[in-house]
């Protein structure tokens, strides 16, 4: 039976996900809104989880209502969301200055308009409840005994380490070896044999979610670790596609977590990197 710390922190980060998920639908229309009747917003904003974008879209929800706003309020707004660079400012203020002269039809910024200002408030209220769950979620990952051992892997951090946790669980008769997981995360390719035929294909049957976060964590690994990098690196050399590569690390990853899992000990990259010496390990050659 799972342990109901487990179960909770499963279904918190789960449910966390899926609004993350609505989150993006929600972008993905604001932003195909943007396009239809307010260009210069598009043109002036790269990233669009930003709070500070929707803030603007709500702002100045149409481009004559930007452009009448003036240069003093488009700084003062610029200056408030911390959103100021000497190397972007000017651009994004010529920007302004032409909305009117990029914008869409009259019916089209009057309708689409709305949706913008709608979407951007459901965002803004997305946003809080994402905040909720997260507080939640370190609240409930904290009081695990595992919480040390899932908190100490290089790049899970404080979002990626409880949802390590939600799906491998603390049953460590779950996973015999270091396979099995790797299996269950879809890490593991699956061999296929006919005749003198021999090959490996991707592996489909596995925890969806468990996959999805080995492959972010993999990719947050490089940063902090030499060896993560080097081992990506020296697969994406053989011509292996980025996620190939990725795949691979994560394989990698999840025999080192099963050890720790085990034996309930931390990851300890100065110990890590002497067993590799130990061993030979080419990737700290390469």
């Amino acid at each position: 039976m799972m342990d109901p710390i487990v179960a909770e922190l499963q279904l918190l980060c789960r449910d966390e996900i899926a609004l993350i998920e609505q989150r993006t639908a929600f972008v993905n229309q604001l932003m195909q809104a943007l396009h239809e009747y307010y260009p210069a917003a598009v043109a002036a904003f790269d990233d669009w989880v930003s709070p500070a974008a929707w803030d603007f879209v709500l702002a100045f929800p149409t481009p004559a209502q930007l452009q009448q706003a003036g240069r003093r309020r488009w700084e003062k707004f610029l200056h408030a969301h911390k959103l100021w660079r000497g190397t972007t400012a000017e651009a994004r203020l010529t920007i302004f200055a032409r909305a009117t002269a990029l914008s869409g039809a009259a019916p089209t910024v009057a309708a689409k308009s709305l949706l913008a200002v709608s979407l951007a408030r459901l965002l803004q209220l997305l946003e809080t409840q994402l905040g909720a769950y997260r507080e939640r979620i370190a609240a409930v990952f904290a009081r695990h005994p595992d919480h040390d051992l899932f908190g100490s892997l290089p790049g899970a951090g404080p979002k990626l380490a409880p949802r390590l946790l939600a799906e491998i669980g603390d049953d460590r008769s779950r996973f015999v070896d270091a396979q099995g997981l790797q299996c269950v995360a879809g890490t593991a390719p699956v061999t296929l044999q006919s005749g003198k035929m021999h090959y490996q294909r991707v592996r489909y049957a596995c925890n969806d979610t468990l996959r999805a976060t080995v492959h972010l964590w993999a990719n947050l690994s490089r940063q902090q670790c030499a060896w993560a990098e080097a081992y990506y690196q020296a697969h994406r050399t053989k011509g292996q596609t980025h996620a190939c590569a990725l795949r691979c690390l994560g394989q990698r990853w999840l025999k080192i977590l099963w050890k720790m899992w085990q034996s309930r000990t931390p990851y300890d990259e100065p110990r890590h990197t002497r067993n590799q010496t130990q061993h030979g390990s080419w990737v700290l050659v390469t």
